[in-house]
């Protein structure tokens, strides 16, 4: 009988939720945390195909030297717009909203987050400042054309559509100083009794250290914005020096959020790693308490690294040796997860599913981009590859090969519970294959070509990288068959996978102890914890 109401239950999905009303409007009007991290993956999942349509043209027409698809103007249109998609739409949002908002109810012992109306308000604004940037292309004198930095003094004095491309970031600031708040005031508040500091979730870990860089950085990244749209608008020449502005002011107050920025992107992807590891080894996770205040250690010391993007800018030689510094010291609390990562794993009983398979990838990925990253924070190194592909591959390979294979790790481990199905593991690990050396082969030469002098946000290159780049984009049709695999399997399963049950992988947390999909306010009764959430005999 138990087994027949799972069953039914299954059938009907994610439909479960709020009680299985159904239409648009029970959606877009939803307060259940459950439906926002649905209508937020759905979101997140559409503008990424954007962003990769877009990384994919730009990497044909850097196949061969010369123009092949599009001219000059259109690169740079094409390849701000990948930039604004992917960094402000995708990464930056990506593991808080969808499955921050999902599961850290669920992981707490809560019915729901603090705020469910600010909830619905933070995925409204993310969408309307998604539409506002593809509003972009298609009105005023042209797409924008300055990367998705917006530097000035070009952003200020450029024809094209630039104000409402930096409005969309400045609308999507809000956002996420929204999600930041009722995360925060949630793990205050609301975590189920005897859940005390040290017994709550690795990952809510990671959502409570992003949600205070959330409230604390966006506002100064929205103001820098304003003054941007104030400035092309009014000519108030805060940042042009043809009247007297400082461009270099700009840059310092854009990288004050952008940097840690980068910590908003990573630190939750370290707290999916930190989930899946323990499940997939059975073993208590090495190093609990160290593991979360390295998270903390994190967000709090990238608050002051930003000055490494500027080392050619022209800032004084005390600032830059005082940045290189702290960039070394931000290695350490990432040495820290890294450690106790590879130490849960050792003599573990490891059973190598699909999520593992993309965590083990972002360790080796991560470690590379972080490694580069040290090279970079190099004064002697960073004059010499600043502004190269190699600062492009190492970006990605932290953030792609970082947060992006974090998010695929945590969408195949919590997806049974989302949807209540299991998907195919041969394809998600055909899938993953497919990603892992596609990736590989379209950002390692970058790596070399960045070595060798060719510079980034380019057009066109000389003859002698030709070769490299030839690699490198194939590399793009291997990653892209990939991404395809990985949909088409995730989007088949959530109507025709296999039932999962309450708690396929025997995981120990919170969420694996109701039902899949979980009920309208989560917990019949909410629970009382007594021990730490890792607890394997």
């Amino acid at each position: 009988m138990k087994e027949d109401r799972e069953n039914r239950k299954a059938d009907r999905g994610f439909w479960i939720y709020e009680g299985g009303k159904t239409g648009l409007f029970s959606w877009i009007f939803t307060t259940d945390h459950k439906r926002i991290g649905i209508l937020y993956l759905t979101s997140l999942a559409v503008f990424f195909a954007a962003g990769v349509t877009f990384g994919i043209l730009m990497r044909l027409e850097l196949i061969s030297p010369g123009k092949t698809i599009m001219s000059a103007s259109t690169y740079n249109s094409i390849f701000t717009v990948h930039g604004v998609i992917m960094i402000f739409l995708f990464i930056i949002p990506g593991i808080p909203v969808s499955l921050g908002n999902f599961l850290l109810p669920l992981q707490i012992g809560a019915r729901d987050v603090a705020f469910p109306r600010i909830n619905l308000l933070s995925w409204w604004l993310y969408i309307a400042g998604g539409i506002i940037a593809l509003l972009s292309l298609f009105t005023g004198t042209g797409p924008p054309d300055t990367g998705w930095t917006f530097y000035a003094p070009y952003s200020i004095r450029t024809g094209t559509n630039v104000s409402l491309a930096v409005f969309a970031a400045f609308v999507l600031g809000f956002s996420s100083i929204l999600t930041g708040m009722n995360f925060i005031t949630t793990i205050h508040r609301l975590r189920a009794p005897g859940m005390t500091w040290f017994r709550i979730p690795l990952f809510v870990w990671t959502l409570y250290a992003t949600a205070w860089v959330q409230i604390l950085a966006t506002p100064i990244l929205a103001i820098t914005l304003l003054l941007i749209i104030l400035e092309r608008f009014f000519g108030m020449g805060l940042f042009d020096p043809a009247k007297g502005g400082d461009p270099v002011l700009y840059q310092h107050l854009f990288w004050i959020y952008s940097h840690p920025a980068v910590y908003i992107m990573i630190v939750p992807a370290m707290g999916v790693v930190t989930e899946i590891i323990p499940v997939f080894a059975r073993r208590t996770v090495f190093g609990y308490k160290a593991i979360a205040f390295s998270s903390i250690g994190i967000a709090a010391v990238g608050f002051f690294v930003w000055g490494h993007h500027m080392f050619t800018s022209g800032i004084s030689d005390t600032s830059k040796v005082i940045f290189s510094l702290l960039t070394f010291l931000v290695a350490i609390p990432s040495g820290i997860k890294v450690f106790n990562w590879v130490a849960s794993l050792y003599k573990g009983s490891i059973k190598v599913d699909t999520p593992l398979l993309y965590v083990i990838s972002f360790i080796f990925l991560f470690c590379i981009g972080g490694l580069t990253g040290l090279i970079n924070g190099t004064l002697a190194t960073n004059i010499h590859i600043h502004g190269t592909h190699f600062i492009v591959a190492h970006f990605h390979y932290v953030m792609f090969g970082g947060t992006a294979f974090a998010f695929f790790a945590g969408i195949h481990y919590w997806f049974p519970k989302i949807f209540g199905r299991m998907y195919s593991e041969a394809r998600a690990k055909l899938a993953w294959l497919f990603l892992f050396i596609g990736f590989n082969v379209l950002y390692f030469p970058m790596f070399i070509v960045g070595w060798q002098g060719m510079p980034r946000r380019y057009y066109d290159y000389l003859p002698e990288f030709h070769n490299l780049n030839f690699i490198s984009t194939t590399g793009s049709w291997i990653l892209a068959v990939g991404l395809i695999l990985l949909f088409a399997n995730l989007i088949r399963s959530v109507r025709k996978g296999e039932i999962a049950g309450s708690n396929p992988w025997k995981g120990t947390t919170l969420e694996w102890t109701v039902p899949s999909p979980p009920p309208v306010e989560n917990f019949e009764e909410i629970p009382t914890v007594t021990h730490g959430p890792y607890k394997y005999e």
